[in-house]
């Protein structure tokens, strides 16, 4: 027996008249997403130096920081933030800043090991120089180190900004109004999911393609010269 295909009537219009959920949605992932950012760079970059210090209470410190953020699961430490967390430390929290948390610890864990290699990857000549010029540790850092390590580490953190974009889905969980979460109400509001998500995934991809797009521009004015 051939089994008959079930034809669909796609009505998109239905969909678009909930344009203004889509638009809340997007700028709420954005918002999450450099929330996120802003809280796990400095974090990353803290724990990469303390995972590079001589000390090895401070490395191994920062290295079970670094490994227990990388191995959770991101969707169970939203859930854990916004539910857990609250009752531990006894303060209200809102979905938006639970999932900021959550995702900005795993980011800056992430992070840190990006870091890490970045820094590790300058030659050692090039700390050497900076102490004859009269630079402490913190001035050769931030004026000759970091620069040249970010520049290498380039590719790899626009990678992690699109997974962190791609991560902000999970908060759905919890009610925030990300796209995801905004998906979902269109598609319960007008009986359309294959609609709704289709719409939904088209302006994911505009906004990975996009930020793609500024990690290549980037890339290359500030390609290293000479490796």
């Amino acid at each position: 027996m051939v089994a008959r295909g079930v034809s669909y009537h796609w009505d998109m219009a239905v969909v678009f008249r909930s344009d203004g959920l889509f638009a809340e949605g997007v700028a709420a992932t954005l918002l999450l997403t450099v929330s996120a950012l802003a809280m796990a760079l400095p974090l990353g970059l803290l724990l990469a130096l303390a995972r590079m210090a001589p000390s090895r209470l401070l490395s191994w410190t920062a290295r079970a920081v670094i490994d227990f953020f990388r191995t959770s699961a991101l969707f169970v430490l939203i859930i854990w933030f916004y539910f857990a967390f609250p009752v531990l430390v006894r303060l209200e929290m809102t979905a938006f800043e639970a999932a900021t948390l959550a995702i900005g610890l795993q980011a800056a864990a992430y992070l840190a090991e990006i870091f890490r290699a970045g820094i590790e990857s300058v030659h050692k000549g090039q700390w050497e120089a900076a102490r004859a010029l009269g630079l402490h540790f913190g001035a050769a850092l931030r004026f000759v180190i970091l620069p040249q390590a970010v520049r290498r580490v380039l590719p790899v953190f626009f990678n992690l900004v699109i997974d962190t974009i791609k991560n902000t889905s999970f908060a759905a969980a919890i009610a925030y109004g990300e796209l995801t979460y905004q998906t979902t109400r269109v598609a319960s509001a007008t009986y359309r999911p294959i609609e709704a998500f289709t719409v939904a995934g088209a302006l994911y991809f505009f906004i990975i393609t996009g930020t793609g797009g500024l990690a290549s521009l980037l890339e290359r004015r500030l390609k290293v010269v000479g490796g």
